[in-house]
């Protein structure tokens, strides 16, 4: 008995048999724009993290601006205390504009006495600088009323004369003892005398004389008028 068998013949009325039905593929464009979906969240993510960062990052520093102008603010303020406390220290204890007579004595703080004695016209030698010629002799007398020693090498003198306020040259004068200012320090307790002299032609009266004591002071000026 033969094992190949023949198929039915189809039943009348009845054509082929029909193939399954094949699902619809689905677009390309679809799956396209899924992918770039799924890439642009993915991007995303790393961007996120890239800029958050850990949340156990170190804080960026900070600028304490506002800490450092206070500082200085602060130390503007001391250094002008400090400098109100030198002025009030070098200045001469006057009320005025620091204009004095030529008989006034000045005090500076911290007991700095600063005063002229002496005044007298006379006429340099020939051995003189300048030679020949007439001046004003004085004495600046120094008194340290202090505690410490006073440095009185220091010290300096100008002179004018006249309305117009003429400049008037030191003189030196060895025979007359007029070599300039002193060479040594003014312990407390004790004064000092400066012989010194400024020109001052003989028609002219009205001598001006600014002494200034140290480096830190202000000048006290002397002005009037001399026989």
């Amino acid at each position: 008995m033969s094992s190949d068998m023949t198929p039915p013949p189809p039943l009348p009325g009845y054509g082929p048999a029909i193939p399954p039905p094949v699902p619809p593929r689905k677009p390309r464009t679809a799956l396209v724009a899924v992918a770039a979906a799924v890439a642009a969240a993915l991007v995303s993510a790393v961007v996120t993290a890239g800029v958050t960062g850990d949340s156990e990052a170190e804080p960026a520093p900070t600028v304490t601006v506002t800490k450092t102008a206070a500082a200085d603010g602060a130390a503007g303020a001391d250094e002008d205390a400090a400098q109100a406390d030198d002025e009030s220290t070098s200045a001469p204890e006057d009320d005025g504009d620091g204009v004095y007579a030529l008989d006034d004595t000045v005090v500076y703080d911290p007991d700095i006495e600063v005063s002229l004695t002496g005044l007298k016209r006379s006429v340099t030698g020939e051995y003189a600088e300048p030679e020949n010629t007439p001046y004003l002799q004085f004495t600046v007398r120094l008194k340290n009323g202090g505690k410490k020693a006073f440095d009185a090498t220091q010290l300096t003198v100008n002179c004018s004369y006249g309305q117009k306020g003429k400049t008037s040259d030191s003189v030196f004068d060895s025979d007359a003892g007029l070599e300039g200012g002193p060479e040594t320090k003014l312990l407390a307790g004790r004064s000092l005398d400066v012989p010194w002299g400024c020109e001052l032609p003989k028609g002219e009266k009205l001598i001006q004389i600014e002494v200034t004591p140290d480096f830190e002071s202000d000048a006290a000026v002397f002005t009037g008028n001399v026989k």
